[in-house]
């Protein structure tokens, strides 16, 4: 592969990552223009999207480790409301909930599975299967329509 393709990924890596964070990016998107435009060899924009986005929430997951010991400051991103819902939610569906990771409303699970200190080798095998299965239908589906 080219300097060119390799900087293609890299930005699909990076627009994957910050799609898993609490950012409001949309992966998708670049996902199937890039397959639309062939930058890359599918296996490796499968790959880029998938290592990427799951290691946002890797990031989300050792930032709720850490984030907990502010709760209740005023500058905490979440009120003490919140926060029970979402620990009372969590405990409820349980670490299978973290299946659903690749929705773009879950990504604050990946956070609270860190509070709530999920073991992190069943945290990152759930979220890693997630995150794929979200690529491979986004580059299925692009396989089966023509506006990607």
């Amino acid at each position: 592969m080219d300097w060119e393709t390799w900087g293609a990924l890299a930005g699909l890596f990076l627009a994957a990552f910050g799609a898993a964070t609490l950012l409001p990016f949309q992966s998708e998107f670049v996902l199937g223009a890039m397959l639309a435009a062939e930058t890359a060899p599918v296996g490796a924009l499968f790959a880029a999207a998938s290592v990427g986005n799951t290691l946002g929430s890797v990031a989300n997951y050792w930032m709720g480790r850490f984030l907990d010991r502010f709760e209740g400051r005023r500058w905490f991103p979440a009120g003490p409301a919140q926060m029970a819902r979402a620990r009372d939610w969590y405990r409820r569906w349980g670490v299978w909930t973290l299946l659903l990771s690749w929705a773009p409303f879950a990504d604050p699970l990946t956070v609270v599975a860190g509070v709530l200190r999920t073991p992190f080798w069943l945290f990152l095998a759930l979220v890693a299967a997630a995150k794929a299965g979200r690529y491979a239908a986004v580059i299925w589906l692009c396989g089966a329509v023509s506006w990607c």
